[in-house]
């Protein structure tokens, strides 16, 4: 079954206003797939926040109806419901006066789980996001960097295996170096788990780089568009995404394209010396065309997985990538 036909969260007719008029979130009607990244993106006080915390209920809706997973989220008792959503948010918090690995394994041992295999998990968690045990498992958070401590927040929130994840600009708090990585590292878990994310961002940029679907909201809390971060690029559902988007529209479609095996020509020819770099088959036009004015020469040699080299991309091959994909929506 197509994903989009049973998605893990839905969202129908769902609004919040408050006591005093005040209408966060208008009437949003949204569907997030099985296993994907949607990534909601708009100005401050759009009700971005306010959607993501309705799923779990730390903020009540004024109308409409939420599932999650087929089950509306109303007839969960609300601390059951937060038990089995891993959430991450911008300032993490962290029980300043228990260790990492027990501030990973807080879920778990509210469960019931006991603390030996709560540690083994928290272990393995803090592996999985890059976090040596051996150095990290019994410091504290205020022995950690910033970049540590937003890992150890996305373990804690990995700690039960929820199959969704709620994140509200949880790379926010850093240096934008250290942002990077923390995106570069949370792709990567997320190929190796495929959870369903919702995560807030305010930032296109972080928003169609991490999103495979992207929500943009509109002051008053509309929903502007839905779509793919090609789509929401290229071509604006109205003028507030358009101005949104910004007017470097033309460099994002080169982050938002990948570099697919018909833009390739030959590797006839060209010996592995004569190419700038190699990039993996489904990187970005991005990343192809910083690796191309890194170097003196004017190929990239791509490659296929298990296969070995697919060909090389030129400039030309660039272009004509990115005048297809905009064929394709």
């Amino acid at each position: 079954m197509d994903a989009t036909a049973d998605p893990m969260i839905r969202l129908a007719g769902v609004g919040k206003t408050y006591d005093d008029g005040t209408v966060a979130v208008h009437d949003l009607d949204l569907e997030v797939p099985r296993g994907e990244v949607m990534c909601l993106v708009g100005p401050s006080g759009c009700g971005k926040s306010t959607t993501l915390k309705m799923i779990n209920r730390l903020i009540e809706p004024s109308r409409g109806r939420i599932w999650l997973d087929g089950r509306d989220v109303t007839e969960v008792d609300p601390v059951t419901l937060r038990r089995g959503i891993g959430y991450v948010i911008q300032q993490i918090g962290l029980f300043p006066h228990h260790t990492v690995a027990v501030n990973v394994a807080t879920v778990l041992t509210l469960t019931g789980t006991s603390k030996a295999a709560a540690r083994e998990r928290a272990v393995e968690l803090m592996d999985l996001v890059g976090l040596d045990p051996a150095v990290y498992a019994d410091r504290y958070p205020h022995q950690l960097s910033g970049g540590q401590r937003q890992r150890v927040g996305v373990a804690r929130a990995l700690a039960a295996d929820p199959p969704v994840l709620l994140m509200d600009e949880p790379f926010g708090a850093v240096d934008p170096v250290v942002r990077g990585r923390l995106q570069e590292e949370f792709r990567r878990l997320q190929q190796e788990l495929h959870k369903t994310v919702v995560l807030v961002t305010h930032d296109i940029d972080e928003a169609v780089s991490m999103g495979d679907r992207v929500a943009v909201f509109a002051t008053g809390g509309r929903l502007a568009q839905v779509g793919t971060p090609l789509e929401v690029v290229a071509r604006a559902a109205d003028d507030f995404v358009a101005d949104f988007v910004g007017s470097t529209t033309s460099l994002r479609r080169l982050r938002v394209t990948p570099v697919s095996a018909e833009h390739l020509e030959p590797l006839d020819g060209i010996r592995t010396g004569d190419l700038a770099a190699t990039v993996d088959l489904g990187a970005s036009l991005e990343e192809a065309l910083t690796v191309l004015l890194s170097h003196d020469r004017h190929v990239v040699g791509v490659r296929d997985e298990g296969a070995g080299f697919a060909g090389v991309l030129t400039p030309n091959g660039i272009h004509r990538a990115l005048r297809a994909s905009l064929a394709e929506i």
